[in-house]
């Protein structure tokens, strides 16, 4: 403290002086001019004249505390955490709230512990480039009808919270069981409340007396707002609401509308899921930035809303604001329209400079607990047979850019149903983590793939086998190919097969992001020309079609569940 003191009063060099810059203020909104001195890892002044041992000249850019996403699923990168950081934090990102959900589900906190630590073994300039704060899944598994790799009671989820390892409780997916004030999963809310820890939530749709309910829970967040009324609701109700700007799904179009002068302060920005070609292509959170300000929101509440809203709705403390006491947490940005990262400090540190880590990320860190978590039942093309009796069949209607899936009725006819040549797809969920030999089935229309099956070992959020196709033996081929490779995408059309592996717990690689980013976007082309839509990522809206908590209609490994029902539902219908 006194050494800051000194330093802020110029009677010391500080370690780092940013000189010529722009600095934007999170408290008044407004752009200032100076220079920003920085010792210990912490901001002391802003003003003229300060000495610093190392001086790094802004050229009129724009200085903003360091991005913090509100909500990341890390797995669903596909990238091990060592290579997310590397192409995350060149983007501005100096923190996130990371759900180990998947990971979890696979291999229990074995999956929390390893991501916390393969984080922590990076270093540049003695600092970490980037700070995670774990959340504890609170759904593992997310609902009691399908198969997960682990599961996770309220004893159990109370007593690792009391670990230093989990920062607060994961989005509460498991609503209906709120609601109906089911003790396990109320045991697993007091124990967050009890131990002053955050719950994030995951409510669609929720509102009038049902989210009042989920708001007495103790439940803080949620990112599945889907309307600007619906956003309004959450936050007349105290809610913090997460604006998504995923690779799959976002509201960045209609949550701008429910923001104004006196609410901005209860939004916050997260991606919940993004994949390794969006990341680096598109970017982490400047790309939200971006397409907030393009959709016409002001700049000055799209940085406080990746910023300090996030650090109080969180209660970290000294993080999302250039200013005295504030950690040196900063990002360098062309301007506050199309928010070009040019520099990222951390602590002091400058560990990224012009699109590129200046901290190594090449040995990556891989225990036991998250390798060959694959094994599966042999199939055969006959598990995929689909026979109508003369009914109609369900058939799931994926939302274009969206995770909801409605419900439509196609002829059954008597016989084997043959999807070739139309406009549906097979869909079936395979048990992955004891053999079982449970096999869901389902039917999507209008995905437009044709011509063999795609196939992926994520699948929110149990994550068995999900294979999608129109030719049975294709899909049995593909299935087999994802147990050979523990794990991984895979696509077989009539010109040849193309897997890639996902050896960390079937879920993400520990190849470099180059070769992540090349092998998964050399697959999903070759989907497109199978026929796979536009609106769809090929293979990150797959991953969601196995989603119990997303309405309406979804496909799980013991059969086809219909969330508004609550229950599973069977293929054909009687005429």
């Amino acid at each position: 403290m006194k050494r800051l003191i000194r330093c802020a009063m110029k009677r010391e060099t500080c370690d780092l002086v940013i000189k010529n810059a722009r600095i934007f203020n999170v408290f008044t909104g407004k752009l200032e001019r100076g220079d920003v001195a920085v010792a210990e890892g912490r901001v002391v002044a802003i003003g003229r004249g300060y000495r610093g041992k190392t001086v790094y000249d802004a050229a009129g850019k724009t200085v903003l505390p360091g991005f913090i996403d509100a909500h990341i699923h890390v797995e669903s990168s596909m990238l091990s955490p060592e290579a997310f950081a590397s192409l995350s934090v060149p983007c501005g990102t100096s923190a996130i709230v990371a759900d180990p959900h998947e990971l979890v589900n696979v291999c229990g906190i074995a999956g929390a512990e390893y991501v916390k630590e393969a984080f922590s073994r990076l270093r540049v300039g003695g600092v970490n480039p980037l700070d995670v704060y774990l959340q504890l899944p609170s759904c593992v598994p997310a609902t009691p009808f399908e198969t997960s790799g682990a599961v996770l009671t309220g004893k159990e989820t109370a007593r690792e919270l009391r670990r230093d390892l989990f920062f607060g409780l994961g989005e509460m997916m498991n609503f209906p069981a709120v609601l109906a004030a089911e003790d396990d999963v109320l045991e697993k809310l007091e124990a967050a409340a009890d131990l002053n820890k955050p719950v994030d939530g995951h409510a669609p749709g929720v509102g009038g007396k049902e989210f009042c309910a989920y708001r007495c829970a103790g439940v803080l967040t949620d990112h599945e707002s889907l309307t600007a009324k619906e956003c309004r609701e959450k936050v007349a109700r105290g809610m913090y609401v997460q604006i998504r700007c995923g690779s799959s799904v976002n509201n960045i179009a209609d949550a701008p509308k429910a923001i104004d002068a006196y609410n901005f302060r209860r939004f916050i920005l997260c991606s919940d899921d993004k994949n390794a070609h969006d990341l680096n292509t598109r970017g982490h959170l400047d790309d939200a930035l971006r397409r907030l300000v393009k959709a016409g929101l002001k700049a000055k509440y799209a940085v406080a809303m990746t910023t300090i809203n996030v650090a109080d709705c969180y209660g970290l403390r000294d993080v999302g604001a250039v200013a005295p006491r504030y950690f040196a947490d900063m990002v360098v940005v062309d301007d506050m329209e199309h928010f070009n990262v040019s520099a990222v400090f951390k602590r002091g540190v400058l560990v990224a400079e012009n699109g590129k880590p200046l901290f190594a990320h090449g040995e990556r860190y891989l225990p036991d607990a998250v390798r060959s978590t694959v094994r599966v039942k042999k199939v055969t093309k006959e598990d995929f047979k689909v026979v109508g009796h003369g009914g109609k069949f369900r058939a799931m209607e994926v939302q274009p850019y969206g995770l909801y899936t409605g419900e439509t009725f196609v002829p059954a006819p008597e016989g084997e149903l043959d999807c070739r040549g139309t406009d549906l797809n097979k869909l079936a969920v395979v048990e992955r983590h004891f053999a079982t030999g449970n096999i869901g089935m389902g039917l999507v229309k209008g995905y437009g793939f044709h011509g063999g099956a795609l196939a992926v070992s994520v699948a929110h959020d149990s994550h068995n086998l999900v294979v999608l196709g129109d030719e049975d033996a294709a899909m049995a081929r593909a299935v087999a190919l994802l147990e050979e490779a523990g794990g991984g995408i895979a696509l077989v059309s009539a010109e040849g097969e193309d897997v890639f592996p996902l050896d960390i717990a079937g879920l993400m690689s520990s190849a470099s992001p180059e070769e992540v980013v090349r092998r998964t976007g050399e697959i999903a082309a070759k989907a497109r020309k199978m026929g796979v839509k536009d609106c769809y990522e090929p293979f990150m809206t797959l991953v969601f079609l196995s989603l119990a908590v997303i309405p309406k209609l979804k496909v799980l490994d013991r059969g086809l569940f219909d969330l508004d029902k609550f229950s599973f539902v069977p293929l054909e219908e009687k005429a």
